[in-house]
C-alpha cells in the first residue's frame, strides 16, 4: 500500500502521497552521475558525464490513473550555470519511434530551467491520455509533434509507471543540484487541445498550404495572400523607424572607438585584456550575427527511405510540373542538400520559400536579399554567419563568414559521428579536399567582407584515446595506420604490435593525428587563402578531451563553440591557452507560435525567448575571449521536420518569412549597445 498523506495549498484540499513512502523505493543515479542524500532527506546530484548529463531515477511500481501532477523541490547548488533539467514519467517497456528523437513510447518528459542558487518547488501537470495513438505513430520524420508538443507524451500507460526521472542537460561537468520532496498528487487531468479528440478524418491534412500547424492559431499566424502583403508593409514601416546605429561604420564596426590599423582585412587583436576582431577599416568589431539567411530554412521531406508516404499531411500541395511552385521541389538552403542526399531523401517541399514566392514575388530572392541586409541593419546585427545564400553575401553590404567540411576517406567506418565521421588526415585525400574547396572559393574568400572560414563542425572527437582507437580500426593500408606504424618505430626504436601499445602511447599519437588535421588545414590557408581568418572547427559544447582545444589553439585564428545554454558565465578556455572566441551556434524557442519543438534550449514563451537572447549575449560581451556570437537558425525550421527530424522553433522569422517581433527587439536593445557594453566589461 501507498502511504498517503493529505495536504493543503491555496486553499484547496489535495491528497497524494510522497515518493519516499513508497515501499521497495529504488533511488539510483545513471548517466554515470554521483548522488548523495542530504541531512534534510534530499538527494544531491552531481554530474559526471560529458556535457554534465545526470540523473537520479526513483524506481517503484505505481498506478497513476487518478493523478494529475507531479510537484518537487529542486535547489541549483551554482552560483553561475543555470540548470537545465528533464523530467521523465517512464513505463518499465519503451519503444523507439523510428526518424523521432527522445523521448520514447512510454515516456513522458516535461523540461524545466532553474536559476544559479535557486531553490523552488515547481509542478508538473501530466498531460491527459493519447485518444488517437494511431494517429500520433505516423508522425514520422519529426522530433516533436502536435501530440507531444509542450510536455512530451508518447503513449504512456499511466496504470503502470516503473520510474520518475531527473536528468540535467548541456550543463558543465560537476553540476550539482538537490531534488527533495517529490509528491504525486490526486485529480483530474487538464484537458487538452481540441484536436487531440480528432479522429484521422477530421485531422488530416494538418498542415496549410503555408507549411503551418492547421488546429492552432497564435499571433502573427498568416491566413491568406492578404496578410502576407499586410504582413510585408507593417516590417518596412519597423525597418524605417529604427535605423542602424549612428556610431558604425559601413562594416558594423566602431567608428565611434579607437582607429587601429586599418589592413584593408578582419584580423583579431586584444586590447586591454580582451580580445576583439578589427575591421578592415582599423575598427574595432564585435560580431553580432546570424547564420543559414536563406528562404529556405523549412524544407520537408514528403517521404523517405522505409517511411509511408506524408503527402495526406499537407493541405495544398503543387504538381511538380507547376510553373510557379512546382520549383520549390528542388531548392535547398545553401548547406543541407549535401545531407539529404547522404541519407537517400530527394522527394521534399521548400514551404519557406514558396511563402517568399508569395510574398515578394516573381523575383524574390532579390528582393529577399535586399531585405535581409537592411533587416540585420535595422536589428543591430553585423554579421550573416554560415551557410548564407550566397548570392545574399556577394552583394558586399554585411561582413559574412561561412564554412566548409572536408568529407575525405575517413579513418574509420565504426568511429563516433556526429555530422561526419573523422577524416584521416594522413590520407592525401584530406589535403587534396581543402585545397578543391579553397581553390573554389578563391575570389570570393579573397572579399574584405569576408571574416573568415570555419573548417568541418562539431566532429565527435571523443575521450583522449578516442582517435587513436579510430586509427586501429582503420584498414590496414589506410595512410593514418602507417603513420601509427612509423611513429611507434621513432618512439621505441623498433617495431611493436599494436597490441603492445600503452595508454600513454595511445593519448600521444592522438595528439599526433589531432595536429596532424589542424596543421594540414593552416598550411593550406596560408597557401591558398592568405589572410584569411581560420576561425577553428565549431566544437559542439566542450570537448571530453581538452587536448583538441590545446593543440587547435596552435593554429586556429580564433576558437569556434556552438554553446547552446542559457549564457556563458561558466566559460573557460583550459589552463594556458588565450585565444579570442566566437559562438558559432545558440539559440532558445518555444511552442507558443508554430512549430511544435522548443528547440535545443526551452523557454516559456516569445516574450521570455528574448529576455534570454540578450542574457546570452550580455554574458559573451562581458567575458574577455569572446569577439561574437552567431544565432542558430535565420528562419524556423520546418514544422514537419526536416532531414533528421528537427523541427525547432529557433528563426528570428517564421516559415511565413515574419520576424518574431520579441526577438528582434532583443537584438537591437542589446545590439545597439554592444560596443559600450564590451569597452566598458570589467
Amino acid at each position: 500500500m501507498l502511504a498517503v498523506c493529505a495536504l493543503l495549498l491555496a486553499g484547496c484540499r489535495e491528497a497524494g502521497f510522497q515518493v519516499s513512502d513508497t515501499p521497495d523505493l529504488e533511488v539510483k543515479a545513471f548517466n554515470s552521475a554521483s548522488i548523495t542524500l542530504d541531512d534534510k532527506g534530499g538527494v544531491e546530484v552531481m554530474g559526471t558525464y560529458e556535457y554534465g548529463t545526470g540523473g537520479v531515477s526513483f524506481k517503484g511500481h505505481w498506478d497513476l490513473t487518478g493523478y494529475n501532477r507531479l510537484r518537487f523541490t529542486v535547489a541549483n547548488l551554482d552560483s553561475l550555470e543555470h540548470l537545465i533539467l528533464v523530467v521523465s514519467v517512464c513505463n518499465a517497456e519503451q519503444e523507439k519511434i523510428p526518424w523521432r528523437g527522445t523521448p520514447y513510447a512510454g515516456e513522458a518528459n516535461r523540461r524545466f530551467h532553474v536559476k544559479p542558487l535557486e531553490k523552488v518547488t515547481l509542478t508538473w501537470w501530466f498531460p491527459g491520455p493519447v485518444a488517437h495513438p494511431e494517429i500520433d505513430r505516423q508522425f514520422t520524420t519529426m522530433q516533436s509533434t502536435p501530440y507531444s508538443a509542450g510536455d512530451f507524451t508518447y503513449n504512456v500507460d499511466w496504470s503502470d509507471v516503473s520510474e520518475i526521472r531527473f536528468n540535467q542537460r548541456w550543463n558543465k561537468l560537476g553540476m550539482r543540484y538537490c531534488i527533495s520532496d517529490v509528491e504525486l498528487l490526486e485529480g483530474p487531468r487538464r484537458k487538452g487541445p481540441d484536436y487531440l479528440a480528432y479522429g484521422e478524418d477530421e485531422f488530416f491534412p494538418f498542415i496549410d498550404r503555408y507549411g503551418q500547424f492547421k488546429h492552432k492559431d497564435w499571433p502573427g499566424k498568416i491566413h491568406s495572400d492578404k496578410e502576407l502583403a499586410a504582413a510585408r508593409e507593417a516590417e518596412e514601416a519597423d525597418i524605417a523607424a529604427h535605423p542602424a546605429p549612428a556610431d558604425w561604420d559601413e562594416y558594423g564596426g566602431w567608428a565611434a572607438g579607437p582607429q587601429l590599423e586599418a589592413t584593408g582585412r578582419f584580423r583579431t587583436e586584444k586590447i586591454d585584456g580582451k580580445w576583439w576582431l578589427v575591421d578592415p577599416k582599423g575598427h574595432l568589431f564585435w560580431s553580432h550575427g546570424v547564420l543559414r539567411i536563406s528562404p529556405g530554412n523549412a524544407v520537408t521531406p514528403l517521404s523517405a527511405p522505409g517511411l509511408a508516404d506524408r503527402r495526406k499531411w499537407f493541405e495544398e500541395l503543387p504538381e511538380k510540373d507547376d510553373p510557379e511552385y512546382g520549383k520549390f521541389y528542388t531548392t535547398f538552403d545553401p548547406l543541407l542538400g549535401s545531407y539529404y542526399a547522404a541519407r537517400g531523401i530527394d522527394d521534399h517541399y521548400d514551404f519557406s520559400s514558396a511563402n517568399c514566392y508569395r510574398k515578394y514575388g516573381p523575383d524574390y530572392m532579390a528582393v529577399y536579399n535586399d531585405l535581409c541586409h537592411r533587416r540585420l541593419r535595422s536589428w543591430c546585427m553585423n554579421t550573416m554567419a554560415n551557410a548564407t545564400e550566397p548570392s545574399m553575401t556577394a552583394l558586399h553590404r554585411t561582413p559574412w563568414c561561412d564554412r566548409i567540411e572536408i568529407v575525405s576517406t575517413p579513418m574509420s567506418e565504426n568511429a563516433k559521428i556526429l555530422w561526419w565521421k573523422l577524416p584521416d588526415p594522413f590520407d592525401p585525400s584530406f589535403k587534396e579536399e581543402i585545397d578543391r574547396q579553397l581553390t573554389a572559393r578563391a575570389e570570393e574568400l579573397s572579399d574584405p567582407w569576408c571574416i573568415g572560414l570555419f573548417v568541418d563542425n562539431e566532429h565527435a572527437w571523443g575521450d583522449a584515446t578516442h582517435v587513436t582507437e579510430c586509427a586501429l580500426d582503420a584498414p590496414d593500408g589506410a595512410a593514418v595506420k602507417k603513420a601509427l606504424r612509423v611513429w611507434l618505430r621513432a618512439r621505441y626504436g623498433k617495431d611493436v604490435p599494436f597490441a603492445a601499445m600503452t595508454i600513454e602511447d595511445k593519448e600521444a599519437f592522438n595528439d599526433v593525428v589531432i595536429d596532424k588535421y589542424y596543421s594540414t588545414i593552416r598550411e593550406e590557408f596560408n597557401r591558398l587563402a592568405p589572410g584569411l581568418l581560420y576561425l577553428g572547427c565549431r566544437f559542439g559544447g566542450h570537448p571530453g578531451n581538452p587536448r583538441v582545444i590545446e593543440i587547435g589553439a596552435r593554429y586556429c585564428d580564433l576558437l569556434s563553440y556552438n554553446i547552446y545554454k542559457y549564457n556563458l558565465d561558466c566559460f573557460k578556455l583550459p589552463e594556458g591557452i588565450d585565444k579570442p572566441v566566437l559562438i558559432g551556434e545558440f539559440h532558445f524557442g518555444s511552442t507558443d507560435r508554430g512549430p511544435f519543438h522548443p528547440s535545443q534550449v526551452w523557454t516559456e514563451n516569445q516574450e521570455d525567448r528574448g529576455v534570454c537572447y540578450k542574457d546570452y549575449v550580455r554574458s559573451a560581451l562581458e567575458h574577455p575571449n569572446f569577439v561574437g556570437t552567431h544565432w542558430h537558425q535565420f528562419g524556423d525550421q520546418a514544422t514537419t521536420g526536416r532531414f533528421d527530424g528537427e523541427d525547432f522553433q529557433v528563426g528570428f522569422t517564421d516559415v511565413c518569412d515574419t520576424p518574431y517581433k520579441e526577438t528582434v527587439e532583443a537584438a537591437r536593445e542589446i545590439g545597439s549597445r554592444m560596443y559600450q557594453l564590451r569597452w566598458d566589461a570589467r
